[in-house]
């Protein structure tokens, strides 16, 4: 393997050819297997041996998919095969079969170039630190295989369970929705969204106009669903008159918004809008609570949306697996990442783009008004992004004269030590963290609109003391 091949706690990715390749995908489904074998999963020994893969329609997963099958059936698991899925699908057929595990052979929103394993335990929830970390260790150890060879079955009707599975979820409003017969723009940048996002919208009687819904992998444009890469989607929903847009991931785990004006409101509504859908006018609890669960990078507009609908925030590191941990453990209602990633529970804690477009519609057919003005009638939020560089790959060594000089800079603020240093003050914040994958510090912040630049403000404050610290 090599060195510039990046592992996570849940997983595996790189550039297909140079650091990923068919021998190391076998090597770390291997060591996946082995992992299952040992049953060293915190919650003991999964079900069986048995594992659930899918791909997205990258043009290296059929490669992969073999590749990884045989990896696992060298060490005596057998082998699942839902073919060209989205990740949420593989995380939901994993608990209906009672599987000891699932792979996604997915990038998600990388580069056209690159593509990643992602591991997920018995419960459908992605590898965490532990369990991670001895897979890797297994996959450098090698370590013996079984006498017997796993044996290799297939299941076509995956997808099906799953968006019956949306269409049952007693937050998702059916007939309010077909009553109200919504042109919806969709575009699903030619992964594996198509076909599956179409057949949802459909079922809940929308007329679909769409752009990139093959399934080739031929990514038109940069795969991430951010505002700047959703230019042909918003001509689209001019175009057709659409009652909004939306944009899907290669693995169909993020959903993005464009207004019925053809502006794209940015991912955090996503969540913003889901948590409205499920709790606004209801009483919707688990275990007698009413928790919304996002990570510390999540607009302020989620967490505005969860307080007037009285439930209570709680942030996380940031981490899809640290999210949905928090949502089991705590028994949240909801939860999600504002990058268009949206968990309810009722279903599975995972992100999941079906469910997310059926909770945004339920709240268009209950609430009667439009995306614009849903989003007009909330506090606006600007969000600023930026990196300051280090010159070591350990991110985190060093940076506690940076957070020390930060907290002495703003006194006033609220401090959140779970993943870097958080500072918080009523309708703003600002997240200095190191980077999980590049030599970088990563700094975000956010303010109202308008507030004479604030979050741009504190981003610059924050690179100033990076740079002198």
């Amino acid at each position: 393997m090599t060195d510039t091949l990046m592992v996570g706690v849940s997983g595996v990715r790189g550039i297909v050819g140079k650091d990923l390749t068919a021998d190391v995908v076998t090597q770390w489904a291997r060591g996946f297997g082995l992992w299952l074998r040992e049953g060293t999963s915190a919650g003991g020994p999964g079900p069986g041996t048995s594992v659930v893969i899918g791909r997205d329609a990258r043009t290296s997963g059929p490669m992969f998919a073999a590749a990884v099958t045989a990896g696992l059936t060298s060490v005596g698991c057998d082998v699942i095969d839902i073919g060209l899925v989205p990740t949420p699908t593989v995380q939901l057929a994993v608990e209906h079969h009672r599987a000891g595990g699932g792979i996604a052979i997915t990038a998600s929103h990388n580069p056209i170039e690159w593509n990643a394993l992602k591991f997920i335990g018995p419960d459908g929830i992605f590898l965490d630190g532990m369990d991670g970390a001895r897979v890797q260790k297994l996959v450098g150890e090698g370590g013996e295989g079984r006498g017997r060879t796993g044996k290799v079955t297939t299941d076509e009707g995956a997808v099906e369970r799953h968006l019956d599975a949306v269409l049952k979820l007693p937050a998702v409003e059916v007939e309010q929705i077909r009553k109200r017969k919504f042109t919806v723009a969709l575009d699903a940048v030619r992964g594996a969204g198509g076909p599956v996002m179409r057949a949802l919208l459909e079922r809940l009687g929308c007329e679909v106009a769409g752009i990139n819904l093959e399934t080739d992998g031929h990514f038109p444009r940069s795969p991430e669903p951010v505002p700047e890469n959703l230019g042909g989607l918003s001509t689209l929903v001019t175009r057709a008159g659409a009652a909004l847009g939306i944009a899907v991931d290669p693995d169909v785990d993020r959903l993005a918004i464009v207004d019925e004006t053809g502006t794209p409101i940015g991912e955090d509504y996503t969540l913003a809008f889901a948590v409205r859908a499920v709790l606004d006018g209801t009483r919707e609890t688990r275990n007698g609570k009413r928790v919304v669960v996002c990570n510390l990078s999540t607009s302020l507009v989620v967490e505005d949306a969860a307080r007037e609908c009285g439930a209570e925030v709680v942030r996380t590191p940031v981490g899809e697996v640290h999210v949905a941990r928090a949502i089991v453990r705590l028994g949240a209602v909801i939860g999600g990442e504002g990058n268009g990633g949206v968990m309810y529970p009722a279903l599975h804690a995972g992100r999941d783009a079906p469910v997310a477009a059926a909770l945004l519609l339920t709240l268009l057919a209950r609430d009667g008004r439009r995306v614009s003005a849903l989003v007009a009638a909330a506090p606006r939020y600007a969000i600023v992004k930026a990196k300051a560089e280090r010159g070591t790959r350990n991110a985190e060594r060093g940076l506690e004269d940076v957070y020390a000089a930060l907290r002495k800079r703003f006194p006033d603020a609220s401090v959140d030590t779970q993943d870097g240093l958080r500072l918080a003050w009523r309708d703003r914040w600002l997240h200095v963290r190191p980077s999980n994958t590049e030599p970088i510090i990563r700094l975000i912040a956010e303010a109202p609109s308008g507030a004479g630049g604030g979050a741009q403000e504190l981003v610059d404050e924050a690179r100033r003391i990076c740079a002198a610290s």
